[in-house]
């Protein structure tokens, strides 16, 4: 399935996305017991199977509805630094034995097709295609080997940076946390329907120009391998978001560096997850 969170007029609302139409998933399901209708609360009510061969029901055409960040609403959004074999090298890191993160924030996410205002206070933000991965159940202490059952889907996300407040201190925090920084879409595609996560290609055009073309075969911690790796540290939440970090080509390593400016289009891309644009303003 393709689950989005959307908007009619009244509301986030999660839906199933079935070709040109959103199917209202909790008019499906009989209502979210007074919680907000979100993909979040659904994830969390422990349904989410009870969707499995929707194809029709009540909803909306999907060109009548606003698409919001898939998970409006997640307890902890984790990023991953450093995690593929590229990007690494061209950075002038060792590969990390153990995997780097940071975190962002809810007032990080944005939704498809979203108009971003680029922050006044720095020059030098650049752009990090992802893929994401959405916890579908409570868990903590899970050994790899059961790991990947403990994901919900997958989604595309735009790890954006202010570089120069990123490496102003030794956490990175403060140039990753800016409002918007975290476009994210356009659907989260459950795993069984996404396939393989060692086999998703993912690349980024700016302005029609290819920037960045990979795959996740060349991660270095691979999704089971984070999902152990993080909660052995904390319990991870239905909704939560991990981003598993970006392949080589960003601006900040390009010759001359490449930073983005009003009037920029970056899209995200994957032939198993879809096509995340984001407009620059």
């Amino acid at each position: 399935m393709r689950l989005v969170t959307y908007d009619v007029g009244h509301g986030p609302r999660a839906g199933v996305l079935t070709g040109e139409r959103i199917v209202d998933a909790w008019a499906l399901l009989g209502g979210p017991d007074g919680r907000a209708p979100t993909l979040g609360a659904l994830l969390r009510s422990g349904r989410l199977g009870e969707l499995e061969g929707v194809e029709e029901g009540p909803g909306v055409a999907a060109a009548d509805a606003r698409l919001l960040a898939p998970v409006t609403d997640p307890d902890k959004i984790v990023c991953i630094g450093l995690n593929y074999v590229d990007h690494a090298e061209e950075s002038g890191i060792d590969l990390p034995e153990t995997p780097t993160f940071f975190p962002k924030y809810r007032n990080a996410l944005a939704p498809p097709q979203a108009e971003l205002a680029l922050p006044p206070w720095t020059q030098q933000v650049d752009y990090e295609a992802e893929v994401a991965f959405v916890v579908g159940e409570r868990c903590k202490d899970v050994p790899e080997s059961d790991a990947l059952s403990k994901v919900a889907g997958y989604m595309l996300l735009n790890d954006l940076s202010a570089r120069d407040y990123q490496f102003m201190t030794p956490q990175w925090a403060p140039g990753k946390v800016f409002d918007g920084s975290a476009p994210c879409g356009p659907a989260l595609v459950t795993a069984d329907e996404a396939g393989d996560p060692a086999a998703f290609g993912i690349a980024l055009e700016l302005n029609g120009e290819t920037m960045q073309s990979s795959t996740t075969a060349n991660l270095v911690h691979s999704v089971a391998a984070l999902v152990a790796y993080l909660t052995k540290l904390m319990t991870l939440e239905p909704g939560d978001v991990v981003s598993t970090g970006t392949p080589a080509g960003v601006g900040m390593s390009r010759d001359p560096q490449v930073w983005l400016k009003p009037g920029d289009v970056a899209v995200v891309s994957s032939p198993q997850l879809g096509r995340l644009e984001t407009r620059l303003t």
